[in-house]
């Protein structure tokens, strides 16, 4: 394969900012229902494909560096794990006893093991509990933990590392509808399936796949020249996603719903949205375009740095807090995008780099 130029993935990482802002969108839209059409209303209802956007990244970038390398030993796996957990949990950890600590925000919560390690979310009792939007950490972690025994069964054969997850998802159906009948599954765990289809890496991990698929086919010869068969896959792929998430909107009957909701819509989330992002991503990647050019200024690049603390700030604990005392126009967009942009300077980085430099040194 062609070496990739060091500055392949700038335009990858200012569509993280694109994604985030997406999301920023889909949990304000309220404040818009009575202002904007119907169908515009509709459409910006599924902008939560803003985490699909990450899942399909996350599948990609984790497939495309390591490989099945975490697998070399023991030891490699468990500096993988702990650079993972290097990656999401330093943050969301003090985010979350900030949260703890003030009482006047957190005192009909006490589930502080489930919340700490993000297994909050696996219940649907929890779900919107403490730093809400951190359910899809969960799912991301679970990525981190099998991501490399999946990218080795994807390199045996796809359809191993379907069979895998199509066995997952089953588990976790048989573990939580059988909790349901076996006691009433008092703390909804795993249960009920559109739970499940919405919250949990057993029933999205097609997304990640995705992701690993095309890094897969672009680190294989015969892969990389079916990539490069694709015509404009920037523009066709975007087009592309557009026209999915239109199609799940369809099936949304009001203002109050989404698309996916219905089981149309989440097939197409599921099954079509994800390759139509890896399409696009890999002509983010493969060529100059307007697109490419403009989701790799420098300002795009800093946002997409930034993006997991405004993820995690967006709404929520800090949001709330922050709207105590100032509150803008704009929802506070701009002021929680540098507030992002300095957390991410004076807090996740060098928390990051530390952890790696301490993880560097197991022998």
């Amino acid at each position: 394969m062609e070496t990739l130029k060091k500055n392949t993935f700038d335009a990858l990482t200012g569509m993280r900012a694109i994604a985030a802002i997406m999301v920023f969108v889909y949990h304000n839209r309220k404040y818009w229902r009575d202002d904007l059409p119907f169908a515009v209303m509709r459409f910006i209802s599924e902008w939560h494909i803003g985490v699909t956007v990450f899942f399909v990244l996350s599948g990609f970038l984790l497939a495309y560096r390591y490989e099945d390398s975490p697998l070399e030993s023991k030891k490699s796996y468990l500096k993988y794990i702990l650079l993972r957990i290097a990656r999401i949990f330093p943050l969301y950890w003090i985010l979350l006893s900030f949260f703890f600590l003030d009482t006047a925000y957190s005192n009909n919560v006490d589930t502080y093991f489930l919340q700490y390690s993000l297994l909050y979310s696996l219940f649907e009792k929890y779900a919107v509990s403490g730093i809400v939007q951190a359910w899809s950490l969960q799912v991301e972690f679970f990525f981190y933990l099998l991501s490399p025994l999946l990218f080795v069964l994807l390199k045996k054969n796809w359809k191993y590392c379907i069979s895998f997850l199509l066995g997952l998802f089953l588990l976790s159906c048989t573990i939580g509808y059988g909790l349901h009948w076996y006691n009433g599954n008092p703390e909804v765990f795993l249960y009920p399936l559109k739970f499940m289809m919405g919250n949990t890496f057993f029933a999205r991990s097609l997304e990640f796949f995705s992701g690993m698929l095309l890094a897969y086919l672009m680190k294989k010869e015969k892969g990389l020249e079916v990539l490069k068969r694709l015509k404009n896959p920037t523009l066709y792929g975007g087009i592309t996603i557009i026209i999915f998430t239109a199609a799940i909107a369809l099936f949304a009957r009001n203002n109050f719903v989404h698309g996916v909701e219905r089981w149309e819509g989440r097939l197409i989330h599921e099954l079509f949205l994800p390759v139509a992002i890896a399409v696009f991503f890999w002509g983010l990647m493969s060529e100059k375009t307007f697109i490419s050019k403009v989701l790799s200024t420098k300002l795009l690049i800093l946002l997409g740095n930034a993006s997991f603390v405004f993820y995690l700030v967006h709404i929520s604990y800090f949001n709330l807090k922050l709207k105590s005392y100032l509150y803008l126009p704009d929802r506070n967009f701009v002021l929680l995008w540098i507030c992002s942009i300095i957390i991410y300077f004076c807090i996740e980085k060098p928390l990051y780099n530390g952890c790696r430099n301490l993880i560097a040194k197991i022998k």
